[in-house]
């Protein structure tokens, strides 16, 4: 069993998380580079992190998004009290924001699977067992990456966890951020991932109350232990 480092950072800023991430992304594809040129016997061991956190308000727009998804300026944004920042990951813009569990796995996925499609399907996975615990039916639609309710009927469909994340030499980082007690209005000023036409939602708008983050969290990290075949360690 693949042992996991976990690390709950509790509230941080955005920026520090990041720094905090690439270090750690850093040191393992650098490991992975040295080993090239060692024996077996002298070959250097990668680790996993995963790191849980929650946010200052802040948008991030991917690689591939665009800039006119962000439906504020720059005094929008001081009113507002969000920071912005263009990073390295795949998808569009999202919001990360207090009451959201943010996720930053940093594994070498050759301890795993070499596969980022069934990575992603992987956390997807870990985050409906995880609303299925709460009785709250969860899935996935064709073709745009994330967990939704009701994603078989197009008109109600809303997103409740986004995804986005780089990887390099089957390392991974950036991750997923999963609506708990969100304040969804800050979704309002962007074009969430880059679509127009579904809503996005939280576990405490579906459930009619706010609900225990860290009996979430709890839930969360056996999801992923579990369909990873991991210990999480720390």
């Amino acid at each position: 069993m693949r042992k996991v480092l976990f690390s709950d950072l509790g509230l941080v800023d955005y920026a520090t998380a990041w720094d905090l991430q690439t270090r750690l992304f850093k040191e393992t594809i650098d490991k992975k580079i040295t080993n090239r040129s060692k024996p077996d016997n002298e070959q250097l061991t990668t680790e996993d992190h995963l790191l849980f956190c929650e946010h200052p308000h802040v948008y991030t727009l991917g690689k591939s998004g665009k800039q006119s998804h962000l439906l504020l300026n720059e005094q929008g944004l001081r009113e507002k009290g969000v920071q912005f920042f263009p990073i390295d990951r795949g998808g569009d813009i999202t919001y990360h924001g207090p009451g959201q569990i943010v996720g930053y796995p940093i594994f070498d996925l050759d301890h795993h699977f070499t596969d980022i499609h069934r990575y992603l399907r992987t956390l997807e996975e870990a985050v409906i067992g995880t609303l299925e615990a709460y009785g709250i039916k969860a899935g996935r639609i064709d073709g745009l990456t994330g967990v939704w309710l009701d994603w078989n009927e197009p008109q109600k469909a809303r997103k409740i966890c986004a995804f986005g994340i780089r990887a390099s030499r089957w390392v991974t980082m950036h991750g997923f951020a999963f609506n708990v007690n969100t304040d969804l209005s800050y979704f309002q000023n962007i074009v969430p991932c880059g679509i127009a036409d579904k809503g996005v939602t939280s576990m405490a708008n579906e459930l009619g109350g706010e609900v225990d983050i860290e009996a979430v969290k709890k839930r969360l990290r056996l999801e992923i232990a579990d369909l990873f075949d991991a210990e999480l360690v720390g």
